[in-house]
């Protein structure tokens, strides 16, 4: 069934200031970052990027700028896949485990079992997809609440986590080297950069272009904004529900195959508060937590703001419990920004 749905998509919906000659500039810009999510982000990155810059000459190094790319390079590419569930107004705690559990099975039946580096691949997408599916079923099936279940199912995976890794890190040696592929580097401007990263910008704009252009991305932003009025228009919510966090789990996997580059080894331990680090990426890229509104390109931005921000401030010699509690100041004020936003008024 085609529908047509009036949403809250990033790209569009705010009225323009010649329809509304009186408004004030306060309420202009409010109606602006309504419609454009990612303006937001994209200002506070570039002042960070100045301030930083000015605090520290090495700032702006290659090699510190190269070291930053490769720390954002996994949180970037788990707040893709954390994007699309919290834009359905849902939310992953569990995310973090799903990456480690994938890394690990990537890791162990490659260099215990002697499974060829593609299909170690494979297999760990599926088991992400399948870890996702776990989580839809849960919430679309049983009706619960999506912070609930993946609570829940945060601990389930970390246990087989550890189960199935006997709590033993795999060396990169004993991997095959497609495995670590995503943490070779090559030389931009004397900047080196991972493959990974370049991987994290590919996945961006991937997922950036499905959720503007297709159907699906549509339904993903209709389900959001309101599930019951999308359901009454036709939209199979608990099919794009389902499929949010089927998708969501292999973009998990795909992040666990950037981790295993970046520390050239799969950890059991690796990664576990990455679920909060993409959350805190999500929120500061300025998607709503309350769903229907955001932008997948923000969250990218959202990843390296908090890399500018921690990076800069360890340059300035500024001690890890303010670096943390700049970042927690960071959300607080996106949360609250995006609750002025939410007030805006045709």
């Amino acid at each position: 069934m085609s529908t047509t749905l009036s949403t809250n998509r990033p790209s569009g919906g705010a009225p323009s200031e010649g329809d509304h000659p009186h408004r004030s500039p306060l309420t202009r810009l409010q109606h602006l970052l309504h419609a454009q999510a990612t303006i937001g982000p994209a200002v506070v990155l570039l002042l960070a990027v100045i301030v930083f810059s000015l605090l520290s000459t090495r700032f702006l190094q290659p090699a510190n700028i190269s070291l930053v790319l490769q720390q954002v390079a996994v949180v970037g590419t788990i707040a893709v896949g954390q994007t699309i569930i919290i834009l359905t107004a849902g939310i992953d705690l569990s995310c973090g485990a799903i990456m480690v559990l994938t890394s690990i099975v990537m890791a162990k039946v490659s260099a215990e079992h002697g499974l060829p580096g593609v299909l170690a691949l494979l297999l760990g997408f599926l088991v992400g997809a399948g870890c996702g599916l776990v989580n839809g079923l849960l919430v679309t099936r049983l009706k619960l609440p999506p912070f609930i279940v993946t609570l829940g199912t945060l601990n389930v995976f970390f246990a087989l986590n550890l189960w199935y890794s006997g709590s033993a890190t795999i060396r990169g040696t004993d991997m095959p080297a497609l495995l670590l592929w995503t943490g070779q580097t090559f030389t931009i401007g004397g900047t080196r950069v991972t493959y990974g990263s370049i991987g994290m910008v590919l996945l961006v704009a991937l997922v950036a272009f499905v959720l503007k252009n297709t159907a699906w991305g549509r339904h993903i932003y209709a389900t959001g904004d309101d599930a019951e009025a999308a359901r009454l228009s036709g939209i199979r919510t608990n099919r794009v529900l389902l499929s949010a966090y089927g998708i969501a789990g292999v973009i998990y996997a795909l992040s666990a195959w950037v981790l295993i580059g970046r520390i050239a080894s799969a950890s059991p331990q690796a990664g576990q508060l990455e679920n909060l680090d993409s959350i805190t990426a999500v929120v500061i890229g300025g998607t709503s937590l309350f769903g229907g509104r955001g932008a997948v390109v923000g969250s990218l931005l959202g990843a390296l703001i908090v890399g500018v921000f921690r990076n800069g401030l360890a340059l300035a010699r500024v001690d890890v419990l303010w670096q943390t509690l700049a970042v927690g100041v960071l959300v607080i004020v996106a949360v609250s920004l995006d609750q002025w936003i939410r007030k805006v008024r045709p």
